[in-house]
């Protein structure tokens, strides 16, 4: 049963500062979340108290702008990491599990039975600090689904709401992710948040088929920062649900750009030319027969309205152009040209991107007119 509204947990500011080499300053960090919080995310996944008192400081300063998101911790199932939690304007935990064998028996060395046996306490330690209790699960995707199941029947009675699925691997793909949350969602009824790594590149896929099983919350980030590949992206994951399935999300892309650079820049991880959505390519336009069809009628070579996340069309030159995007290109510059200086623009053209391998730049245009209109005088 798909939901008609999912509630989107950015996570950028904890899975995303996770990536190798990154790290935020209290400025930056407090930026995103305003930054965040102004585009309508209604849950933000902050910080991980155990991590010592500076981790802590910049949690409590978060929750002091007193923003409209609800704000989530992450913590181990460890009493001391639980009790770091406490005290800090934080109103979710995430305790994070080991679900699958392979993680339970390599990492913590211990078997299912101990860890539903464990469970309740913790989950219940966190609750008497006033936290409401999401259950995390590592490694979800290969884990046995009667015992993940168990799991959140365990997590269930202990006063837990939400079950965090992780494809920690980023090894599902979106028809065993839509039978698994269905499963999970058919036998349980906590909140289910997906939660799905990009590492073979399906993190946004398998979002959005868990949305389809009856997913009730997502983890995101801005831009697919976080470890190895990254996570699902937010701007992917909030277009892909409204664009194509119909399902509201509350947050409003045209603010995203801005968004976005910050925590480029915040990251030291530039934005992918060909990112959709982001990226400096995404709307760009430069093959003959594309650039003369939007011209004619956008939606010719538009699958949605760039002005819908903040960006617009852009039409750049190179060896697949037409005489018309030269004219365009430079009308755009103020400078009218005719159909026969147009067509001599194209071979100069060619030879710049075969040079260069980008597009000219406002000063390349006006140079390589300059050079055709003195040897066409000359």
């Amino acid at each position: 049963m798909t939901q008609s509204f999912i509630t989107i947990n950015d996570t950028t500011l904890r899975d995303g500062e996770q990536s190798a080499g990154v790290a935020f300053s209290l400025d930056e960090k407090l930026d995103i979340a305003r930054q965040l919080a102004a585009i309508g995310v209604p849950e933000l996944e902050v910080g991980i108290p155990a991590m010592g008192d500076e981790e802590r400081e910049s949690i409590r300063a978060v929750a002091n702008l007193k923003l409209a998101p609800r704000l989530m911790v992450w913590s181990r199932m460890h009493p001391a990491d639980i009790a770091a939690c406490a005290g800090l304007g934080a109103h979710l935990i995430d305790i994070s599990v080991p679900a699958s064998d392979q993680h339970l028996a390599y990492k913590l060395k211990q078997d299912r039975a101990w860890l539903l046996r464990e469970l309740p306490k913790y989950i219940g330690a966190a609750l008497s600090l006033g936290l409401e209790v999401g259950l995390g699960c590592e490694d979800a995707s290969r884990a046995d689904m009667d015992f993940l199941c168990a799991l959140a029947e365990t997590a269930e009675r202990a006063g837990a709401r939400r079950l965090r699925f992780a494809d920690t691997l980023g090894i599902l793909e979106p028809f065993g992710t839509y039978d698994k949350i269905s499963t999970l969602c058919r036998r349980s009824g906590l909140e289910i948040e997906m939660h799905a790594h990009d590492d073979m590149g399906l993190a946004t896929a398998n979002t959005l088929a868990a949305c389809k099983a009856g997913a009730t919350h997502v983890n995101t980030t801005v831009n697919g920062l976080g470890e190895r590949a990254g996570n699902a992206p937010l701007e992917e994951v909030v277009l892909g649900l409204n664009k194509l399935h119909g399902i509201a999300t509350g947050i409003d892309l045209k603010g995203f750009p801005s968004l976005s650079a910050k925590v480029a820049s915040a990251s030291g991880r530039a934005i992918p030319w060909q990112k959709s959505v982001v990226g400096a390519g995404a709307f760009t336009h430069e093959a003959g027969i594309h650039v003369d069809g939007l011209l004619k009628h956008p939606d010719n070579y538009q699958g949605f309205d760039p002005r819908e996340v903040g960006q617009a069309h852009r039409i750049v030159l190179g060896k697949h152009s037409g005489t018309r995007a030269v004219q365009v290109v430079y009308a755009g510059l103020g400078i009218e040209l005719g159909d026969s200086e147009a067509q001599a623009m194209l071979p100069h053209v060619r030879a710049f991107v075969a040079e260069h391998k980008h597009p000219p730049e406002v000063s390349d245009l006006r140079d390589l007119l300059a050079s055709l209109r003195s040897h066409h005088h000359a």
